[in-house]
């Protein structure tokens, strides 16, 4: 008896489903080479354009010159250093929350929290369409798992009816394929009504959303009592890599006797900690590019209706067209690719089936002029590949 892979491979090629990395050789920015391709990229998370930016490079640079490269070690044994610390009571003051604690990435920091919250004999209630980093967190835990109806507090509501031990809400702040919000407000209220805690992992939120970039939480006006863990990517709007978990004391702590990911692993290097200490001040500071990022949402949205897209009910950076047929879906990246421009096909399994799409993402590089080059290239493909009536 013996692994059959090849057959797996020929049956996911015939499905359209086959997944291929394309290589990137320059920078991340709106201009990018990809595959020896010079492209107008619309197709990466870096919402506040800070990836690449000339400041962070440099504190970087100078964080390597006195901290040195690796981590060498957990932070519990000898890998906690300066920088680790200073990033941490830098994203607890922008979360408004007494304590953070930084993971390595941000599949790691949920299902840490997760794990380290709730087992056997607890509950774990979670949105239909979490990421799947907070899915596999779920199950992984041990205790008892359900999903509840998107963004639906009514179905929350029925699934903590039948919630035992310990119950964790777990939600996505932004949703990263439909690009909608959670209605914190009302998951909240039904969370603690039922004595229940409610996550929120807001990987897509900080940054654009709030007034000062503090994500989906400071947009709605929340608090740590509503939400009570808190959850944030680095490399996404923060335009580096890694995440954090933000909330009480005691959560902080617990996290780090009991969080398993963020016990077994080396801590990142202590130069990433000083770049993402200059992406956290640029992004307080430069509110201009939270302003110029909305203007060009705005921009896209108009056009893109104008010209007969089906867009999703979206006011953040990810603008998905909804396309149906996964075939359709790859034709229309493919022709917008033969005009220089990067748009990403989302297939099955990253969503249901029949609603494949284009995940158009803007970021505060864009200017409003490569946003028209855009909408022209979409508005070929909608004229010479329309997608079907039933997928529309």
């Amino acid at each position: 008896m013996s692994f059959d892979l090849s057959a797996r491979l020929a049956a996911r090629r015939a499905e359209n489903l086959y997944r291929q990395r394309p290589l990137l050789d320059s920078p991340q920015g709106p201009h990018v080479v990809v595959d020896g391709q010079p492209l107008l990229a619309f197709c990466n998370n870096d919402y506040l354009g800070l990836a690449n930016h000339p400041q962070v490079i440099e504190a970087w640079r100078a964080g390597a010159s006195r901290w040195g490269v690796g981590g060498g070690a957990s932070h519990l044994v000898i890998g906690h250093s300066g920088p680790h610390h200073a990033l941490e009571e830098a994203l607890a003051d922008l979360t408004g929350r007494p304590r953070a604690l930084l993971f390595t990435t941000g599949y790691m920091a949920n299902l840490g929290a997760v794990t380290a919250l709730v087992g056997q004999g607890d509950t774990v209630l979670e949105d239909r369409l979490n990421h799947a980093s907070l899915l596999d967190a779920g199950l992984l835990s041990g205790a008892r798992f359900n999903r509840y109806l998107h963004n639906d507090a009514v179905s929350l509501a029925k699934r903590l009816e039948k919630a035992t031990g310990n119950t964790l809400v777990v939600t996505d702040g932004v949703f990263s394929m439909d690009g909608d919000i959670a209605d914190l407000p009302a998951l909240a209220q039904e969370a603690k009504a039922k004595g229940a805690w409610l996550m929120v992992d807001d990987a897509h939120g900080f940054g654009p959303l709030g007034a000062n970039g503090g994500g989906v939480v400071e947009h709605f006006g929340l608090s740590q009592d509503e939400v009570p863990v808190l959850v944030g990517t680095l490399g996404k709007a923060f335009g580096t890599a890694g995440a954090f978990v933000a909330g009480s004391e005691d959560l902080i702590e617990s996290l780090i006797q009991f969080a398993r990911p963020y016990i077994y692993t080396t801590s990142q290097p202590p130069a990433l900690a000083c770049a993402t200490l200059k992406s956290l001040e640029l992004l307080r500071s430069e509110h201009w590019r939270r302003e110029h990022l909305n203007t060009l949402i705005r921009q896209f949205r108009q056009g893109a209706q104008q010209i007969g897209l089906t867009l999703m009910e979206s006011f953040t950076p990810i603008q998905p067209i909804m396309i149906g047929d996964t075939a359709v879906a790859m034709r229309w990246s493919q022709r917008l690719r033969e005009r220089g421009l990067m748009v990403t096909a989302i297939r099955p399994p990253t969503v249901p089936a029949g609603s494949a799409r284009l995940r158009v993402t803007l970021t505060a590089a864009h200017s409003e002029a490569q946003v028209q080059l855009l909408l022209e290239g979409l508005a070929d493909c909608f004229q010479h590949l329309k997608p079907e009536p039933n997928h529309a």
